[in-house]
């Protein structure tokens, strides 16, 4: 039985920390030791280390409710383990003028043995910098947060025009996480934050590389190519230990994911947040030789 103690105190939220995704074919012989057998999924793996993983895939296609299922078999030894779902980015990427009826319940069938089974935390609806606050927009939003209020939903906003008291005070009024995030800053960006507008908080670390952001040639890797340093992380948990006293779970989830980056700062930040994890694996200490100093049980 795997068992990540989060040392919370009373009145205080439990902090879950884990990376988004784990189907990357450069974790395999970093994050993944060399030799792993097809047959042991990767989640397996991860959940001996973190309490919750962001599910990708469902940003692209509604999940299989049999692979669901499967997911949760797959972290049975870890009881706290809990996942969230990105929101399939036809809802929020391709502007179809709103969710219609069948999608909604494809995507919610596909979640369905997560979210009856008590493991899915949050659905995250990932909106891009291109989606500002205009009243097309809000209107789009509106549908989106109805059509699956059902869920406890997070969201996520790019451009800084969303940067408003009424947008926190709207997301309030229906229990929806504002989520957090720490991206590469250009003109209207929206900067790092520490709001909580519902008894869900999340906040998702995508690294700095700016370069690559918003280059057209730049494959997803070359985004996501980003490590954080401890003093960039600093402030994160500084926000992360205050926004603990004004809600009940906050997901932490870093998305740097090329070459296991990741899983570096996740372990970082949980080990900083006193959770109480094993060693890391020797393959990812040897890629990346700063883990050596948090120890780890055995």
């Amino acid at each position: 039985m795997v068992k990540i103690n989060n040392r919370s105190r009373p009145g205080e939220a439990v902090v879950r920390v884990g990376p988004a995704g784990w189907s990357y074919r450069d974790w395999e012989g970093i994050v993944y030791p060399p030799g792993r057998p097809r047959s042991r999924h990767p989640l397996t793996i991860l959940c001996q280390y973190f309490d919750t993983v962001e599910i990708n895939s469902t940003f692209y296609a509604p999940a299989q409710a049999k692979n669901a299922a499967s997911w949760m078999e797959e972290v049975a030894d870890n009881t706290g383990f809990r996942f969230s779902a990105k929101l399939w980015g036809r809802f929020t990427h391709e502007g179809c003028g709103g969710p219609s009826k069948e999608d909604v319940q494809a995507y919610c069938d596909g979640l369905g043995p997560l979210a009856e089974g008590g493991r899915l935390s949050a659905v995250l609806a990932q909106f891009p910098w291109s989606f500002r606050r205009t009243p097309e927009n809000r209107l789009a939003l509106a549908r989106i947060l109805d059509a699956f209020a059902c869920y406890p939903l997070a969201v996520e906003f790019r451009h800084a025009s969303w940067d408003k008291p009424e947008v926190y005070d709207g997301l309030r009024e229906r229990n929806v996480a504002f989520c957090n995030i720490d991206q590469p800053l250009f003109r209207n960006s929206l900067e790092p934050s520490e709001a909580v507008t519902a008894p869900l908080a999340y906040v998702r670390l995508h690294g700095r590389n700016k370069n690559d952001w918003f280059c057209k040639d730049a494959g997803r890797d070359e985004r996501y190519d980003y490590l954080y340093t401890e003093e960039e992380l600093a402030p994160w948990l500084d926000r992360v230990k205050r926004m603990r006293e004004k809600t009940k779970e906050i997901l932490v989830v870093t998305n740097n994911h090329f070459q296991g980056q990741a899983v570096v700062n996740a372990l970082e930040l949980a080990h900083a947040l006193n959770k109480d994890i094993p060693r890391p694996p020797e393959s990812l200490v040897h890629a990346w030789p700063r883990l050596k100093k948090l120890g780890g049980n055995e």
